[in-house]
């Protein structure tokens, strides 16, 4: 079918945002500010779906994410020059003048520049009960999810030398704390940490977990369960949408993709803002709604700065 037509926007876009959480949005938003046109394609998936409030968002503690997004679509009409639709991309494509999208209602866009903005999946540990607790009674960031826990028992799930950074962030808030290693064996310096933080470590297989009136059960092999107003887990991560590989990214030991201090991927004209990217002096992305966004913003300036350049030969923002 032909290429997407809106009657503010030109056949091919200034750019094409993908991805409309937080990072996605602010792009959008940045970039409608400067009068771009851009279209934010958005999938209606978030790697935040299983979260009830977002946490150590400054004004916006405790809100669902489903109102930050409600409220940053209606910042974005306001701007003539942006157009959103709600529809998933199957595939992305180089070609000449800029990069085509296919999407799944069959039409498609194209864009000079292009912002992914598609974050990170989480698989968790494979523990049964696991999932239907997971961004409530169960996370993965003490920065995100630590003080809902105060004064209570906490666990972590897991033998990795994490475990210890994990136990050690949550001192000064749990009540107790109790290592789960769930089958698998402590290195002697993690051991030695926990030891030293009075952190109570259980060896055995960690055998589910449900829901509680104080918070979570976990039933293990051969011993008694854990009452836990908490549980930490550790999950994989992996690219939540294919167009990294299909684009030819290079990407980081963590599965992310590398981008510079202004979010340029090894691509020249695209750009990737969010938990999918960090810059290599980071072991892994900053994984918080405020830092996607700023990325967003970040990544929406060099696109502006680098389409400015193109145009009147400058060198582009360093």
């Amino acid at each position: 079918m032909d290429d997407i037509q809106d009657p503010v926007l030109d056949p091919v876009l200034d750019c094409l945002v993908i991805g409309g959480g937080p990072a996605g949005l602010q792009a959008a938003l940045t970039l409608g500010r400067l009068h771009r046109s851009v279209l934010l394609l958005d999938s209606g998936a978030y790697r935040n779906d299983p979260a009830d409030a977002m946490h150590n968002m400054l004004g916006h503690d405790g809100t669902d994410p489903a109102d930050l997004r409600a409220a940053a679509r209606a910042d974005l009409a306001a701007y003539p020059s942006v157009a959103v639709r709600d529809v998933a991309v199957r595939t992305v494509t180089a070609v000449d003048d800029g990069f085509r999208a296919e999407l799944a209602d069959g039409t498609a866009a194209t864009g000079r520049r292009l912002v992914l903005a598609t974050g990170l999946r989480d698989t968790l540990p494979d523990l049964p009960g696991l999932a239907p607790l997971f961004g409530n009674v169960a996370a993965h960031c003490p920065y995100c999810h630590g003080h809902e826990y105060a004064g209570t028992h906490v666990a972590i799930l897991g033998s990795g030398p994490h475990v210890a950074r994990v136990a050690l962030l949550l001192e000064r808030i749990a009540a107790r704390i109790t290592v789960l290693a769930d089958g698998g064996e402590l290195d002697p310096p993690t051991a030695a940490l926990l030891d030293d933080a009075g952190v109570a470590v259980r060896p055995e297989p960690v055998t589910g977990v449900c829901r509680s009136a104080a918070g979570a059960t976990l039933t293990l092999a051969g011993g008694p369960p854990e009452e836990v107003g908490g549980l930490f887990v550790a999950p994989t991560l992996s690219q939540a949408a294919p167009f990294a590989d299909q684009l030819g990214l290079d990407l980081l030991p963590s599965g992310c993709v590398r981008v510079d201090l202004l979010g340029r991927t090894s691509r020249p004209g695209v750009y990737a803002a969010g938990d999918l990217a960090h810059v290599p002096e980071l072991p892994m992305p900053m994984a918080a709604v405020l830092t996607a966004a700023a990325a967003g913003l970040v990544a929406a300036t060099a696109v502006d700065g680098d389409r400015l350049a193109e145009r009147v030969g400058l060198a582009p923002p360093a």
